[in-house]
C-alpha cells in the first residue's frame, strides 16, 4: 500500500529543522555560526585584526594580523571561548588556534 503525502502544512521553521535533522547537519551548521558570529562575539576592535577562517573538529582556527595581539587572544582565550559557546547555546568550540 502506497502511503499518500500529507496534506497538511508545516511552518517553514519546523519544516527546516526537520530537514537539518533527518540530513544531519545540525552541528556542522552551529559550528559555521560559530564562525560567522566571531565579529558579534568579540567586538569591533578584536575583529579588526582577527578572521575567523574556519572549525575543525571543535576548534575555531582565527587569523590574527599581529602577534602582540596574538598574545593577547591567546592570554583571553578561554573568556572568549565561553562567549562563543555562550552566544551559541551549546559548546560547539572546545578550543581556539590563533594563527
Amino acid at each position: 500500500m502506497r502511503k499518500e503525502p500529507s496534506t497538511q502544512s508545516k511552518p517553514l521553521k519546523n519544516a527546516l529543522a526537520e530537514l537539518v535533522q533527518n540530513l544531519g547537519i545540525g552541528k556542522k551548521l552551529r559550528e559555521y555560526d560559530a564562525v560567522t558570529r566571531w565579529e558579534e562575539v568579540v567586538g569591533e576592535q578584536i575583529a579588526k585584526v582577527t578572521k575567523a577562517t574556519r572549525i575543525d573538529k571543535g576548534v575555531l582556527v582565527i587569523k590574527v594580523k599581529n602577534s602582540p595581539w596574538r598574545n593577547e587572544l591567546t592570554l583571553r582565550k578561554g573568556e572568549i571561548i565561553r562567549k562563543i559557546n555562550g552566544s551559541l547555546g551549546s559548546n560547539i568550540v572546545n578550543d581556539i588556534r590563533f594563527v
